[in-house]
């Protein structure tokens, strides 16, 4: 395994993330257990999840599972670097959702009682909150930082703009700010190419993509379905949208004799301030197969070749203006 530091941060993790979504819905505990011991075998020691995962309000379905897998010890939690994200609703009354001072606090507190932990290693906001001032937000990350309850800040789903705004009221309080952002990011969908990636660079954040194959499309898809593999309706009509582009992107990882979801992965590790994508196996078999993408090296000609197929975006005003 290899790993990087998080953003400007001296915390090491592994290029690729152990993301958890499946871990209740899709995934049984049994197995769920089976896939972070072997992760932990494969040397990943970087684990995303978030308090509405599972999907039952309330419940914490998935950090709970977490919670009860590091119970078991044997250095299950020392090993992890453990992210959570809070935003979505917990409930249904006032302040069980966003990011207000109070949220933060049961949040946080909620998590680390399901978590069986005492501290959180990167905190992160799951969505921008256009209600709550960054200054509140600050001060109630801040109080859980001295607290020892989280050590760093991350944020999900923020607009470059977003994360300069944080930054800066970040910086008057001699704060250490964000440390990174999850943002959708893969071959098909590259809009964080025009401000999103300039502001982790320019801020110092490792970037976190999530859904780095598009739900599906770029794992493989074509030959799935040719062998009667069914995908979901909404990947079905993506698919269509995208077929031509799919069927050159298959047709060349033939060429290169990788399996095209190893290819998705391997081309986020080749881009700017990209940390460790986010992979979400529903069986060991299925991370097993990922390890790959850490060993393909994509030359100048492959990337350009892949820079035909999805075409991304020149860094703004650029791709605007002259």
């Amino acid at each position: 395994m290899e790993y990087g530091h998080l953003g400007r941060t001296g915390l090491l993790v592994s290029k690729l993330c152990l993301g958890t979504m499946n871990f209740g819905p899709q995934t049984t505990e049994e197995d769920s257990f089976a896939i972070m011991d072997r992760a932990h075998e494969l040397g990943i020691n970087f684990f995303d999840t978030a308090n509405v995962y599972g999907w039952v309000k309330g419940e914490g379905i998935t950090e709970n599972i977490i919670g009860r897998w590091f119970a078991q010890g044997g250095g299950r939690r020392e090993k992890t670097v453990i992210a959570t994200k809070l935003y979505g609703s917990m409930g249904d009354w006032p302040n069980e959702e966003k990011l207000s001072a109070l949220n933060i606090r049961r949040a946080a507190e909620a998590s680390l009682r399901r978590m069986q932990t005492d501290y959180i290693d990167v905190y992160q906001a799951h969505h921008i909150d256009r209600d709550t001032p960054f200054e509140e937000f600050w001060e109630a990350m801040d109080i859980l930082k001295q607290q020892g309850k989280v050590l760093y800040v991350g944020s999900s789903n923020f607009a470059g703009w977003h994360i300069a705004k944080a930054q800066e009221s970040a910086r008057r309080r001699n704060s250490l700010g964000l440390v990174s952002e999850q943002s959708h990011y893969n071959l098909i969908v590259r809009a964080p190419e025009l401000e999103v990636i300039p502001a982790c660079e320019d801020y110092g954040l490792g970037l976190i993509p999530w859904s780095p194959l598009a739900g599906g499309l770029l794992g493989g898809i074509l030959r799935k379905i040719d062998k009667g593999r069914s995908a979901a309706d909404h990947i079905v009509a993506q698919l269509d949208r995208h077929r031509d582009k799919i069927e050159r992107y298959e047709a060349f990882c033939d060429e290169l004799g990788e399996d095209p979801a190893n290819v998705g992965l391997a081309w986020l590790l080749h881009q700017r301030a990209v940390t460790a994508p986010i992979i979400g196996p529903r069986t060991v078999e299925q991370l097993d197969g990922t390890i790959r993408a850490l060993e393909i090296e994509l030359n100048d000609k492959a990337l350009a070749r892949l820079d035909e197929i999805f075409p991304g975006f020149k860094t703004a005003p650029e791709e605007y203006a002259w």
